[in-house]
């Protein structure tokens, strides 16, 4: 079997920068690298309504900005197979048959349920859902055999509970689902973007995200409002890198071409960084630099996007196609696990003739 790869985001929004760095991105040059037989990238509606069910009307609008934004990054419905989640049922009967290998402790441990059920103040009241979405995320993964799974640092405990889920099926019922390998950022400034404000996670509703598709005129707008050295107060002062969204921004997107382009004076980032370091350059100078390149980034994706946005019939089409695809290979899965557990009562043939032999002689 060849390398598949599995990955997707909830659509509760539009895409922003952080997505692009820490998984849009590099699922483009995965999926151009010609070393993955499968691409599977999925729009996680259910998992999106596990937390609002109340406003499913949220999620139904937002799956096409989604869809929107992956087209516009450069996912290619030729290479990838594009699908919504709800619309493989599939998954929702392997979450239940995982339920009962997972143990309720076991999931209030899992660090990334903890933090988000802090930040969304379900401590009190948690829905039962939004509480087992580790298992959910495992029977996505699961179902179409994922050998690569690509995350943020964030999503590790996740896949570590995916993993601890296969191989207890696989020591219970016999060899039957694949453990995928965890793929993090190479860039380590793309490991977790922070907001413009420097809080260390993006956010809607902290207003501090910078949107895939947002005009030009706005992200110039946030750049120049962004978080950097509180410290650093005169253009003569020392400035400090560390704790510095504009830096950590130029980690992520910068490239050689974009001094060349736009800040001819430095050959590469280390010099930007050692002069800011040792004084005598301004926060303004560097933010312009950076509205710059991130400019030069999402122009294009932005130009693409407009593209498909004159054709949303079509883009309809791609999710359906895509899903019924996905939902064609989830089924095969699906069926192996209930042949694995002995629950295939209409297939297995032995076990109907056992009994005929038992009751009838």
């Amino acid at each position: 079997m060849g390398k598949i790869i599995l990955t997707g985001d909830r659509p509760t929004g539009k895409l922003h920068v952080g997505h692009y760095v820490g998984s849009l991105r590099r699922r483009v040059e995965l999926q151009n690298s010609g070393e993955y037989e499968k691409i599977f990238i999925m729009i996680a509606d259910a998992q999106a309504l596990t937390d609002n069910a109340d406003d499913p009307e949220k999620i139904r609008q937002n799956i096409i900005e989604v869809a929107l934004d992956y087209l516009a990054c450069g996912l290619d419905p030729e290479k990838s197979t594009l699908f919504i989640q709800s619309q493989v049922p599939e998954l929702t009967e392997l979450t239940f048959y995982y339920m009962n290998l997972v143990t309720v402790s076991r999931l209030q441990r899992n660090p990334t349920v903890k933090s988000e059920i802090q930040m969304r103040n379900f401590e009190a009241s948690i829905p039962v859902g939004f509480f087992c979405y580790p298992i959910s995320q495992a029977s996505d993964i699961t179902a179409f055999k994922a050998t690569t799974v690509p995350v943020g640092e964030d999503q590790l405990p996740m896949l570590e509970q995916t993993k601890e889920i296969v191989r207890k099926f696989n020591s219970v019922y016999g060899e039957t689902l694949v453990e995928p390998d965890i793929l993090l950022p190479e860039n380590e400034a793309c490991l977790r973007l922070p907001g413009t404000d420097g809080k260390a996670k993006m956010s809607k509703s902290l207003g501090n995200c910078i949107y895939l598709s947002e005009e030009p005129a706005e992200i110039k707008k946030k750049v120049m409002s962004m978080f950097t050295d509180p410290d650093h107060i005169k253009i003569e002062d020392p400035g400090k890198l560390e704790g510095n969204t504009v830096f950590t921004y130029l980690d992520a997107f910068s490239r050689p071409e974009h001094f060349a382009e736009f800040l001819p004076d430095y050959a590469n980032l280390d010099e930007l960084k050692a002069h800011y370091q040792r004084g005598g350059l301004g926060d303004v100078k560097v933010k312009k630099f950076l509205n710059n390149v991130l400019q030069a980034e999402l122009a294009p994706i932005q130009n693409r996007r407009k593209e498909y946005e004159k054709d949303i019939e079509y883009v309809y089409h791609i999710l359906e196609e895509g899903s019924k695809a996905a939902r064609e290979v989830a089924a095969k899965t699906l069926d192996e696990v209930k042949a694995a557990m002995k629950i295939n009562y209409f297939e297995d043939k032995e076990l109907i003739a056992a009994h005929v032999k038992r009751f009838q002689g």
